[in-house]
């Protein structure tokens, strides 16, 4: 009975992955593996020329992140953040709690070389940041359908209140920024009123209130680095864009530019409706298929370019993967180097010649007596 409850968690957490995958293996049995895998070899080398555009995606990531920083950053290297980020997307293909635990391993990855506090702020700004271009980015896209896309009546009250709650959202954001409404210390106190808590969430206010502090203020202390890093967000949106729009075109679809935005924009509202099912397994590639409907191409085409879009996120997960072993063993080896260097070596002691003692000799300790004659 005993081993059957510890079994429990550990199959609740293995219910929903297997759910996913069940669901994408039924999609492509449905769709014909054979068809998907021409479609597949349609897009040909172009998979290689994704793979490196997602990196080319990651290195903007990176360096929109570093601009949310503030203060000297010169001991936070490049590469350290870079492999941060790569380590913190590779977290975020598991779903929401993958992210969440992507960005405490950012602000882990980087407190060595900051302040705790701007690591924190820098993290939460970038990241809010990101959501703010992905709304903005979601809005145009549903727009754009209700524009070019022949949708039903119901379905375009359905996306119309989706893009007045993102907008009263970004609008909430906004107010709340310049406002300077201090949402996260307030919370923190209120937590901290638990009598378990209170010592805990005591200790960590005046790191919270700083991180706070830095997240409000950015946009006006520090307006050059604000504008640089929304800048490299809608970046990034616009290469996820034309990374639909290269798939797409290398299997044979007619689309433009203004499609792929909408197939993003979309895409996104997918990643919010599964963002609870560990790495949108099954929930991406679907929405996709229903995406693809819409432009009047096979679902195999929707279903192939959720497929190609996953295969970069893998690889460059992969990557992150590699990136966090590398990164464990050598602060390892830096611990056993400075364990070995820190050890007390004891070397044996010579006593220092003293010159002739006064000793008596041992014939001399016999009775026998040796005169010095001047």
């Amino acid at each position: 009975m005993g081993k059957l409850q510890s079994l429990t968690p550990i199959l609740f957490r293995l219910f929903a992955p297997l759910v996913g995958l069940t669901l994408l293996g039924g999609l492509i049995f449905r769709a014909g593996p054979g068809v998907v895998w021409r479609q597949v070899q349609a897009v040909g080398w172009g998979l290689a020329l994704i793979i490196v555009l997602g990196g080319f995606s990651q290195l903007i990531k990176t360096w929109s992140w570093r601009k949310a920083f503030r203060g000297d950053i010169s001991r936070l290297s490049w590469s350290r953040t870079f492999a941060s980020q790569l380590i913190a997307d590779a977290a975020g293909q598991l779903g929401l709690a993958g992210k969440m635990l992507g960005e405490g391993i950012r602000v882990s990855l980087s407190s060595s070389a900051v302040p705790l506090a701007s690591a924190i702020s820098a993290c939460a700004i970038d990241g809010g940041l990101h959501i703010l271009t992905a709304a903005g980015l979601t809005v145009s896209g549903i727009a754009a359908t209700l524009l070019v896309a022949p949708l039903s009546g119901v379905w375009r009250v359905y996306a119309s209140a989706l893009s007045a709650v993102l907008v009263a959202l970004v609008i909430l954001a906004s107010v709340a920024v310049a406002s300077r409404w201090r949402l996260m210390g307030n919370a923190a106190r209120t937590i901290g009123r638990l009598p378990w808590l209170h010592k805990w969430i005591s200790g960590k206010l005046p790191t919270i209130d700083s991180a706070e502090r830095n997240l409000l203020t950015f946009h006006q202390e520090a307006p050059a680095a604000f504008w640089a890093s929304l800048s490299l967000n809608v970046l990034w949106h616009a290469l996820a864009i034309f990374e639909v729009y290269l798939i797409l075109r290398f299997m044979g679809a007619r689309i433009v530019v203004l499609d792929a935005l909408v197939v993003e924009g979309l895409t996104k509202v997918i990643n919010l409706v599964g963002a609870f099912s560990p790495g949108n397994l099954g929930t991406f590639e679907g929405g996709n298929m229903l995406v693809a409907k819409v432009f009047g191409v096979t679902s195999t085409v929707g279903l192939t370019l959720a497929l190609c879009r996953r295969a970069r996120a893998l690889f460059w997960a992969g990557v992150g993967m590699m990136c966090m072993i590398v990164m464990k063993k050598a602060k390892q080896d830096r611990g056993e180097a400075g364990n070995s260097s820190g050890a007390v070596q004891v070397q044996p002691v010579t006593p220092a010649y003293a010159g002739p003692t006064s000793t008596p000799s041992a014939d001399a300790g016999a009775g026998t007596v040796t005169r010095r004659h001047d």
